[in-house]
């Protein structure tokens, strides 16, 4: 039996057949679309490497099955720049990552980012550093870069809410 779902990922709709109803989002990004930026880290939703947004909310990958977000718009790390005005080369959160070391190995950096998007847009990153590690403690770090981490969603925020806007995204 084949099961059919449209997505849009990353701008591009995309129509896919699939022949197994348990496949897991992350699965289809990785295994049949080559979107190898989300990471298979648990597999169980505790560690946040596979975040991904969904339809502008933040999901564990790994949890959701394809199947149930059919007609969905998928935002993950590849199409995270591109999803900027033409000529910015990394979104404001990226940008953050590096100027504020947020990573070190590299692994969990794609969730953390979609995460810290997320939680941006959610307008519950504020200007407390507590504030930000709660909304954040999805999100595992390894190497503990959660000092980096921290203070990239800070300035990240700050600089997407613009001057004169109180610091909310």
């Amino acid at each position: 039996m084949t099961f059919r779902l449209t997505l849009t990922v990353n701008g591009q709709p995309r129509a896919i057949e699939l022949d197994d109803p348990r496949v897991t989002l992350l699965d289809l990004l990785r295994e049949r679309l080559g979107l190898t930026g989300s990471k298979k880290g648990c597999d169980r939703g505790q560690c946040g490497a596979c975040t991904v947004l969904v339809d502008g909310r933040r999901v564990n990958s790994c949890l959701a099955l394809a199947l149930s977000l059919d007609g969905a718009d998928v935002l993950t790390i590849e199409g995270l720049a591109h999803s900027l005005a033409p000529g910015e080369p990394l979104h404001p959160v990226q940008a953050a990552f590096i100027e504020h070391d947020g990573f070190q190995c590299g692994f969990c950096t794609p969730g953390q980012i979609m995460s810290a998007v997320g939680l941006i847009h959610e307008g519950r990153a504020g200007d407390d550093p507590e504030r930000v590690r709660e909304g954040m403690s999805g999100n595992l770090c390894r190497c503990g870069a959660y000092i980096g981490i921290t203070q990239a969603v800070l300035d990240a925020q700050a600089r997407m809410a613009g001057p004169g806007q109180g610091g909310a995204a």
